[in-house]
């Protein structure tokens, strides 16, 4: 993924919910490795803040961050909608301490970001993805960060009185953040409110930038705009929370009664996970193991998954029985009707579809350019395919023997094998497979 900024400049107005400001913002390009920074235009020397889980200042009923005398209240709303929409590098010009509250929802800001039209950059963007589960609770509340390779958010939410209790688990990209969650607005419980307005909070609330819930009932301009919409504005603000990591995540969250203190506690939690990890040396890479021993004539599965970055379900080769020379050799693939591919391709009259004999091929051959060609650390990578033809079914049940010999090899970058699939002697498939030779780990035989 590359890093994204805006197109253009663009300004919104509106009212502060905490301070009853009046606030104008505009966010402007930046460029790639910019990150998201504020500045107060309204303050001497204009300061910048560049949102970090260190500068949190306050975590009363919203997210506060505080650089020196800069300060800035209500962050989450708006970083959430540059999380949720995928924006990397922004300035964001404001001329008071808190942005505008708006309908209290993040889709305003989501509509500024679509108005001023997100563009890439030349940059790659860089991930934090999470490699250990890691903690954090908080009284009633508590949240799980999992490994995984999105940002995934399952979350429950409740009222003290056990009451409105909704779940939700959701993937966060930025169609699904735009049409699921940045719609959803902040609400507050009626018997609160009081108290808010002693702790000097809310002081432009109003029913149009809030859902207010007094007892079973919902109290607001606008009627609910999801059934669920309290667990996702729960969501929307864990996404504007964890923003404040600095970096990108890739995890699942789990959370249960989650609140700006709890969110902020994990995104403490992974940003000394972050700190640790930049912290230690490089790792040397391990010597491979995708070479082929010299008198090697065939390969069960063990030495093949050393060899191959494929894994379940992925893996199209049990065993290679015979080497022929360096340019040929003979493997099998054992059809089961426990492949996970059976569940949907044709369920009623089980099939293995085409593409993954040709996958079994392409690996069988990848396997072949291990012997052939001496890669010195590199990794076959399927390039293309031509002349498939599919002659017969396989079905669960059959074992499949595939046939791989090389024709071609260019300067040890660029090679051509032909490959064939048969069942019981008769041919169900064959193709024309081209590879290259790369220096990175690629997806051998990634069809």
């Amino acid at each position: 993924m590359k890093q994204r900024t805006l197109a253009r400049e663009v300004t919104i107005q509106g009212k502060a919910l905490h301070t009853g400001e009046e606030v104008t913002m505009t966010m402007r390009p930046a460029p790639a490795n910019h990150g998201i920074v504020f500045k107060r235009v309204d303050l001497p020397g204009s300061p910048e803040l560049r949102p970090r889980v260190d500068q949190i200042s306050d975590l009363v009923r919203a997210t506060t961050i505080q650089v020196g005398h800069a300060k800035l209240h209500t962050v989450e709303h708006i970083l959430s909608a540059l999380t949720g929409c995928g924006i990397d590098n922004v300035l964001i010009e404001i001329n008071a301490s808190e942005p505008p509250i708006m309908d209290g929802s993040a889709r305003p800001f989501v509509n500024m970001i679509l108005q001023a039209e997100p563009v890439e950059q030349d940059k790659d963007r860089e991930y934090f993805t999470l490699d250990a589960p890691v903690s954090v609770s908080r009284g009633n509340s508590t949240i799980i960060a999992l490994p995984a390779d999105e940002l995934k958010i399952s979350c429950t939410s409740a009222d003290d009185r056990g009451i409105h209790t909704q779940h939700l688990s959701i993937s966060i990209d930025p169609d699904i953040y735009m049409s699921q969650i940045a719609a959803a607005r902040t609400f507050t419980i009626y018997e609160d409110i009081e108290e808010l307005l002693k702790l000097g909070k809310i002081k432009g609330g109003t029913l149009d930038c809030a859902v207010v819930i007094k007892g079973d009932k919902i109290l607001s301009k606008e009627g609910l705009r999801f059934n669920d919409e309290f667990v996702r504005h729960k969501i929307l603000d864990i996404v504007g929370d964890i923003t404040l990591l600095g970096m990108p995540l890739k995890a699942h969250i789990i959370a249960t009664r989650p609140g700006h203190a709890i969110n902020a506690d994990l995104t403490k939690a992974l940003y000394e996970k972050l700190l640790e990890r930049k912290k230690k040396p490089a790792k040397k890479k391990a010597a491979r193991a995708d070479t082929l021993r010299p008198n090697e004539t065939s390969l069960d599965i063990k030495r093949i998954l050393e060899m191959m970055p494929h894994r379940y379900p992925f893996v199209m080769v049990d065993r290679v029985i015979e080497f022929i020379g360096d340019n040929e050799l003979v493997a099998i693939k054992n059809v089961s009707i426990n492949e996970p591919y059976f569940q949907g391709h044709y369920p009623e009259e089980p099939l293995m579809p085409g593409v993954l004999q040709l996958e079994a091929m392409a690996q069988a051959s990848g396997l072949l350019l291990l012997r052939g060609i001496s890669v010195d650390g590199r990794t076959p990578f399927f390039m293309s395919a031509d002349k498939i033809k599919f002659r017969r079914p396989v079905r669960p049940g059959d074992q499949l023997t595939i046939n791989a010999k090389l024709t071609k090899i260019r300067a040890n970058k660029l090679a051509v094998a032909e490959a064939t699939c048969t069942v019981g002697g008769n041919v169900v498939s064959s193709a024309e497979l081209m590879f290259t030779l790369v220096d990175a780990a690629g997806n051998m035989g990634g069809s």
